[in-house]
């Protein structure tokens, strides 16, 4: 997997030191989600990284204390430190994806394990840690994560189009999913006739709010547009550990949500990009400046029209963001149960001094799908249909970790 340049090991000791230390499992996410995002930039691979480490750490961490039925079967001692099991699979995880980052990251590792007792119980902690990241790399080992993809542009010959090679063409058929039968399985219908009033409205919607010249759009959504072009982890981790935070979680369960909030959002990207390469649907760019091809009386056709944001390189159909917010938000309304939700929070590196935040898992969701359409990047439909395929990623993975 392709890194980025070398990591600042004062800047990852400090991500840390500062943490507030709810527990070592949520301080671990915070150190991964960083290092993925400095080293790994397309999503696609930076969630599959993040469900690597993450999954490693939740088998650590249940291999001693048993506490649901094992994903994967790794002997271990109750003896064993559970808090240097989980740093030693968080360890061996990313050193075994970034190996251009083992100094930042072993560096951190021995200071975590300096902290605590040397005695036979580190000992049997850290083999456990090391023994869950291999299995799980043994689990994946027949994956071929790529982003090469063999895209052919559509023209005819010795007509110009533009030269970008969209983004994540293969990605979708280049592994296998975690707790998906296939990338395929949760695939939609096709979005809206052209013909249609759901088309209809929708394109005016967007050609409305979505617009960079918008005066229709507010400047609170403005504000929550701007701030969810941010895409990675790291942008969405925060909103998982607005919960692990929470008094009186344990970090065998704080272990699972994170991993398979991890494994959602990974398997999430690998069915969206399954269906937009499947059905190649038009960006509003694209529609609203042929808004008179597309046969709609309703949609009228705006030559000068751009979106507030720069348009993503891919089809349209279904929204990844919504996708990926609501498969990790229904992860987090499966793991309370009836259990009352605390603020969601989260920062966002598009957006670095401010915080956004939700009292309901709803209207996290609602805001992401929101974003996407006041940025003038995706309609309605396809925001509520990825909302759909989120709720039915999060079951499936759910399931396979024995959730409910």
């Amino acid at each position: 997997m392709k890194t980025l340049g070398k990591l600042s090991i004062s800047i990852l000791c400090a991500s840390m030191a500062l943490t507030a230390r709810a527990d070592i499992v949520t301080d671990w996410n915070i150190v991964a989600t960083d290092i993925i995002y400095d080293a790994i930039k397309p999503p696609p691979p930076a969630y599959r990284a993040l469900a690597m480490v993450q999954t490693s750490v939740y088998v650590a961490a249940n291999a001693i204390t048993k506490k649901y039925a094992p994903l994967i079967d790794v002997s271990a001692t109750k003896h064993a430190s559970i808090e240097a099991a989980v740093a030693s699979a968080s360890r061996e995880s990313l050193i075994a994806l970034l190996p251009d980052h083992a100094e930042a990251i072993d560096t951190i590792y021995q200071t975590e394990i300096a902290k605590l007792p040397n005695d036979e119980t580190l000992t049997a902690g850290i083999e456990v840690g090391i023994n869950a990241a291999r299995a799980v790399a043994e689990m994946r080992s027949g994956d071929k994560p790529s982003l090469a993809n063999d895209y052919r542009p559509v023209t005819t010959a010795g007509i110009y189009v533009p030269t970008i090679v969209p983004a994540a063409v293969g990605w979708a058929e280049s592994r296998d999913p975690w707790a998906l039968e296939s990338t395929s399985q949760f695939r939609p219908g096709p979005p809206p006739e052209l013909s249609s009033k759901r088309w209809a409205d929708d394109y005016n919607e967007i050609l409305q709010l979505g617009a960079a010249d918008s005066t229709a759009r507010t400047d609170e959504q403005t504000a929550a547009a701007l701030f969810w072009q941010a895409t990675a982890p790291k942008v969405y981790f925060p909103v998982v550990r607005s919960i692990t935070a929470q008094p009186g979680r344990d970090l065998t369960r704080n272990s699972r949500v994170l991993a398979a909030a991890s494994q959602a959002g990974d398997d999430a990207l690998a069915a969206v990009f399954d269906a937009k390469h499947t059905y190649q649907f038009w960006r509003p760019f694209t529609a609203i400046r042929n808004g008179d091809q597309d046969g709609n009386e309703a949609t009228t056709r705006r030559a000068d029209w751009n979106p507030l944001i720069s348009t993503p390189m891919h089809p349209e159909y279904p929204c990844a963001h919504c996708i990926v917010a609501s498969a990790i938000g229904n992860v987090i309304r499966i793991d309370l149960g009836s259990e009352p939700v605390p603020m969601l929070k989260t920062s966002s590196p598009a957006d670095a001094d401010v915080t956004r935040s939700w009292d309901s898992v709803d209207a996290f969701i609602q805001e992401v799908s929101n974003a996407r359409i006041w940025e003038g990047v995706h309609y309605r439909n396809s925001a509520e249909v990825a909302q759909t395929m989120g709720q039915k990623v999060a079951g499936a993975v759910a399931e396979s970790l024995s959730m409910r």
